[in-house]
């Protein structure tokens, strides 16, 4: 399956849309929010230059998109006063340009219909009050970021939020001779997986974020700072009660809909998700062996538990955002019809894990520095 062609959030803003059921990733970026202004204030203050250009990479649509274009140009223009205040003879900010990255069948169109509002309110009203404030220019850049995006030396902040687990592809390690997946019954690595499926993961994971720091570096000016957050796990054991578990109860939701002859087993066995969850050391290593930022810091933090409503279960509200990821990919391989009843009975299952035990899904938080 291609990933770039057929890989998005669902967009739009009905119920089951991804602007409608993200809250869980906008609690997890504004735990760290305090990490990513700071960096991007000493990105501003390192570089001082005239223009400051950012770059969200795995942007999606809806208002967690605007929410971060709005802390991240307040923060920058909060700098620049304090340069003013300091009497600094840095350059006059002028604008800040910010670009925003997802591949192309993003709901693109739905960000830039909101996007006169937003400048309005944010920049051009306050203007008109007597205060001034630097420009804001907002831009699309689709395409993968395991891909070339920009010019060399043109951006001095990058910011990626839930985006880099996602792998450019497939592991092709996973497939035998015949091209058929030798991860028969699963959609993710298993505590039945065999050893070649977690080998064929591991390495295209060090493949694309390899890949993804060096195109960084050389799209960076000197002196710029990326903050990524991801998806990760805890220990180096690849099954655990976190990610590769929510993957597991997903497989588990097949399975129950095979044993009601509404999915095909053949259709499960052919299906593989491109995901990884990397550990810390793993993440560590290959910084290293990359070469062009110093990892300044790294956090290791949880999803407090949302509460619950007498409306929607714990278990429904993870389905829904599960969902609201994953539903091009499984409707492109196995039809649109068995969406509801796959995710009713994933929420189900979820609901009745969550009652034995707590599901542990690990985030990291990175802050690099272009040596």
């Amino acid at each position: 399956m291609d990933v770039e062609k057929n890989f998005h959030m669902k967009g739009g803003h009905d119920e089951t849309s991804y602007s409608r059921n993200s809250s869980l990733q906008k609690k997890a970026s504004d735990m760290v929010k305090h990490i990513t202004m700071e960096t991007i204030q000493e990105a501003y203050t390192s570089t001082t230059p005239e223009i400051l250009s950012i770059a969200d990479l795995g942007c999606s649509s809806g208002p967690n998109t605007f929410s971060m274009i709005r802390d991240m140009y307040r923060t920058v223009e909060e700098a620049y006063r304090n340069t003013l205040i300091n009497g600094s003879k840095s350059p006059e900010l002028s604008s800040v340009s910010v670009y925003l990255n997802d591949l192309p069948t993003n709901d693109f169109n739905s960000i830039f219909k909101d996007l006169p509002d937003f400048i309005n309110q944010e920049v051009i009203s306050k203007n008109e009050q007597g205060h001034f404030r630097p420009s804001l220019f907002v831009a699309a850049s689709p395409g993968s970021f395991y891909a070339p995006i920009f010019p060399s030396n043109f951006l001095h902040f990058i910011y990626s939020s839930y985006s880099l687990h996602w792998l450019s592809k497939v592991p092709p390690g996973i497939y035998d001779e015949d091209g058929k997946s030798m991860n028969k019954g699963c959609i993710y690595i298993s505590e039945s997986s065999p050893p070649r499926i977690i080998v064929a993961y591991s390495q295209q994971f060090r493949d694309d974020f390899s890949r993804f720091l060096h195109l960084r570096s050389q799209e960076l000016t000197k002196g710029g700072r990326m903050v990524l957050i991801f998806l990760g796990r805890e220990t180096p054991h690849h099954f655990d009660r976190g990610n590769s578990f929510l993957w597991n109860l997903l497989a588990q939701s097949f399975a129950v809909l095979i044993s009601k002859g509404e999915v095909e087993e053949e259709k499960l066995n052919s299906y593989d998700v491109h995901f990884y969850a990397p550990s810390k050391e793993e993440i560590e290593e290959e910084v290293r062996k990359e070469g062009s930022f110093k990892l300044v810091r790294m956090e290791m933090f949880q999803i407090e538990r949302e509460g619950t409503n007498n409306v929607v279960s714990y278990g429904m509200a993870v389905a829904s955002t599960v969902r609201a990821i994953q539903e091009s990919m499984i409707s492109h391989h196995f039809g649109e019809h068995i969406l509801d009843s796959l995710f009713n009975t994933y929420a189900q299952l979820l609901d009745q894990e969550m009652a034995k035990q707590e599901i542990r899904p690990i985030t990291f938080l990175l802050v690099l520095n272009k040596i």
